[in-house]
């Protein structure tokens, strides 16, 4: 009996199944660098959220299981609900909102130049964006510094408010404005960029059809460009979102950020206390996983975006 016809047979299902496996086959190594990087952490963290974890566990070795006991403790304790949620997210949201509109008006601002100017603009902003967080932080610690920063010396000298008689840092509301126009003054380069680039995708014609309809211009940037963005934009603010959620160095660097001000303090500053300040690495891990779940479900919002990009 020939057995020709049914190596006809499987010829098309090996050529299928190799087509399938290929780029599978591709994306192994980076698969396994992010298994070994991101997941294993991610999974070890998670593990140690699940026990009374503390130096001497780490040194022995040894492990101690209480369950959900961390999580239950960090939920019931009202300086989650009263300091540090509120201080993450209106910290956050005031972030995102305010890089949004610089972002958007530097954009504009740089689209209505000639391509000279705006190459001149663009690098010179880009600057800002890649100065390091530690260092643009410790600027503004200086700018802010209750003695001898320039802030202090302008207010001094125009007789508003004497040198050292106020400190910006011990104040919540006065820390939170510092970081946030530091957080901003970093982020607001990116958001600019990236909505230039939607503009310059705008047809002219829209705006030349929407001036002879008697659209002026704040109703042909209404009906015109925020349409033509939109799908940008909603990405801008999501990813804004995710990375102002987890800022941890622009207000660890500040005054009282590392946790002596426990007014202060933010979730991602709160885990990195109870890990290392006092010890406590399971009650540490636990806040952080709170933090990632959370951003997980920003990131799910963010990836239901990205492919509904085209109905928006």
């Amino acid at each position: 009996m020939s057995t020709a016809p049914l190596e006809r047979r499987t010829a098309p299902l090996r050529r299928r199944a190799a087509r399938g496996a290929a780029p599978w086959l591709l994306l192994a190594p980076s698969l396994i660098l992010l298994g070994v990087l991101l997941i294993w952490p991610l999974v070890r963290v998670v593990d140690l959220s699940l026990q009374e974890y503390r130096l001497r566990n780490l040194l022995r070795g040894d492990t101690n299981y209480v369950g959900l006991a961390n999580y239950t403790d960090i939920l019931g304790n009202g300086f989650l609900w009263k300091t540090v949620l509120p201080n993450t997210v209106g910290f956050a949201v005031v972030c995102v909102a305010l890089t949004m509109i610089v972002g958007v008006a530097v954009a504009l601002f740089l689209n209505s130049l000639s391509g000279f100017w705006r190459a001149v603009c663009t690098t010179a902003i880009m600057i800002a964006w890649a100065i390091p967080a530690m260092t643009g932080t410790y600027v503004f610690v200086w700018l802010f510094d209750p003695l001898n920063g320039l802030v202090a010396t302008v207010l001094d000298s125009a007789g508003i408010l004497d040198a050292g008689s106020w400190n910006w840092f011990t104040n919540r509301w006065a820390f939170y404005a510092i970081a946030t126009l530091n957080v901003v003054y970093h982020g607001f380069p990116f958001i600019a960029v990236t909505v230039l680039a939607g503009l310059l995708t705008v047809p002219k014609e829209l705006y030349e059809a929407a001036a002879l309809d008697g659209a002026g211009p704040w109703k042909r940037f209404a009906n015109v460009t925020i349409p033509g963005i939109r799908p940008i934009l909603a990405v801008c603010v999501i990813l804004s979102t995710i990375w102002d959620f987890k800022v941890f160095t622009q207000i660890y660097l500040m005054p009282g950020g590392d946790g002596s001000n426990r007014s202060v303090m933010n979730l991602g500053v709160w885990s990195y206390s109870e890990s290392f300040s006092q010890g406590m690495y399971g009650m540490g891990s636990a806040i952080a996983v709170l933090l990632t779940v959370l951003l997980l479900a920003i990131s799910v919002v963010y990836m239901r975006t990205l492919m509904k990009e085209d109905e928006l």
